[in-house]
């Protein structure tokens, strides 16, 4: 870390905690095309990215670039309304920044969810994917340079990046809403462009079964920090060379906002249990 990255987290967070009386249990950070679930908050502040110090902005189309802090079932969340990406430029610490801030707000367990291509053939656009494990294709690591032991090691351990616990709960919650839910492993690759059939075929055969441009540095920094991660794929789209069909981004933020219902409701049941699983 650099010197006075730590600080700088601290005003971050010390802003945040100025605007709300809430203080969040666990985070949620949603993707392109999922930020409905935000809006459903009770007592709600959003807060946006450009009024906290150091914050990076998000400059995606289907990012509100807001945090709010409210409740969901009397639960104190705090929501990341989007987020930042490499592609946008931004280094993967300055990616993985917001991540430190809710850290030190005093958040334990987080949610990632993004928009992601489905490699595997048994899945099928507008599904959910829960997150088992990763593979890291974005050339770089955010925990690269020097370590600031006041976050964590400088060796942290992925054995178990997405936890194991975590999972058993959200199939659980599924189950019970009776909604399908896939687990495999998600394949993070740079973007901006989508890959090419031939990277595809490469992926499938190292095992991805669905492929996006976010999630994994934010989950290498939140083990490193000791924080418990759930992670969920909106399949919105069948990857290049899965389906015939090419591919846009303003039907990937379409397909994003027709599951955005069903989405928010698994969202809403599944806080209450990962909160016990958390106990």
């Amino acid at each position: 870390m650099s010197e006075g990255e730590f600080e700088k987290v601290q005003q971050a967070a010390r802003l945040i905690e100025g605007r709300t009386t809430l203080r969040p249990r666990i985070g949620l950070v949603l993707g392109s095309g999922l930020g409905a679930f935000a809006d459903g908050l009770e007592d709600a502040t959003a807060i946006p990215y450009q009024q906290i110090p150091h914050f990076p902005v998000s400059t995606a189309v289907g990012h509100a670039g807001r945090l709010v802090v409210g409740q969901c079932a009397k639960i104190s969340v705090a929501v990341m309304q989007g987020r930042v990406h490499f592609y946008e430029g931004y280094s993967l610490r300055e990616v993985t920044f917001p991540i430190r801030v809710l850290g030190a707000l005093g958040i334990r367990a987080l949610v990632f969810t993004n928009a992601a291509g489905g490699i595997n053939r048994k899945l099928r656009a507008r599904g959910l994917l829960l997150i088992r494990d990763h593979l890291n294709f974005q050339g770089s690591n955010p925990l690269l340079g020097a370590n600031d032991e006041r976050f964590g090691p400088r060796f942290p351990d992925m054995t178990e990046a997405y936890s194991k616990k975590f999972r058993t709960t959200a199939k659980q919650v599924a189950r019970k809403l009776r909604l399908r839910l896939f687990e495999g492993v998600y394949a993070a690759l740079h973007g901006p462009s989508y890959e090419t059939p031939a990277e595809i075929r490469a992926l499938a055969r190292l095992g991805a079964d669905v492929v996006g441009m976010s999630t994994v540095p934010e989950v290498i920094v939140a083990n490193h920090m000791g924080i418990e991660v759930l992670g969920i794929s909106c399949v919105t789209n069948m990857a290049a060379g899965i389906s015939k069909k090419k591919i846009n981004h303003d039907e990937v933020l379409e397909a994003g906002e027709r599951v955005s219902r069903q989405f928010t409701a698994f969202l809403r049941a599944l806080i209450p249990a990962l909160v016990r699983a958390t106990k």
